[in-house]
């Protein structure tokens, strides 16, 4: 009796240790943050129209540059033929365009970083609202984000969502 009872209970903490790890093994998953980024169709239409908007603005620099360059090569070739007061004038006015065109410049540098950072939150923002809904949807406890760098230094092929994540993503983002 003592031995069909300890064979018993044997039994049982066999079952609840299996239940545990299968339970956990489905709600500890992870997704490959890179291969997100890397495979979500808005990412590279956010990225498309964040270059066309650094394009422009960048041609506008240009612009600027190229003025001042052939105002510069005016100034040199009129340069002989100009009084003194005249040449300090100019030589005043050049270096103030450029001092001017410089600081444009840094300003238009600072606002496409700005418009880099809103262009991949934008991405980063969807990924993790669609994250959080397939979570709750496939009653997952924690979803971690393996991005290269350190924070899953391994985890089973099976636990590894990025695939599936990724597919339903892009079919949400299209409408589909």
């Amino acid at each position: 009796m003592l031995k069909s009872s300890f064979f018993i209970a044997l039994l049982a903490l066999a079952g609840v240790i299996i239940l545990f790890f299968y339970n956990s093994s489905s709600d500890l998953v992870y997704v490959d943050v890179n291969k997100l980024l890397d495979g979500y169709d808005r990412t590279e239409v956010e990225r498309a129209k964040f270059e066309e908007k650094a394009k422009q603005l960048q041609a506008n620099v240009d612009s600027l540059i190229a003025n001042w360059q052939q105002e510069l090569q005016t100034y040199e070739k009129d340069r002989a033929s100009m009084s003194q007061k005249e040449i300090e004038l100019k030589q005043e006015l050049l270096s103030s365009k450029q001092q001017q065109i410089g600081n444009y410049q840094q300003a238009i540098q600072k606002q496409i970083q700005e418009e880099d950072q809103k262009a991949t939150q934008t991405v980063i923002n969807d990924i993790n609202d669609y994250i959080k809904e397939y979570g709750k949807q496939n009653n997952h406890k924690i979803i971690f984000g393996a991005s290269g760098s350190g924070n899953i230094m391994y985890a089973d092929e099976a636990t590894d969502l990025t695939e599936e994540v990724l597919e339903g993503l892009n079919k949400e983002y299209q409408g589909n």
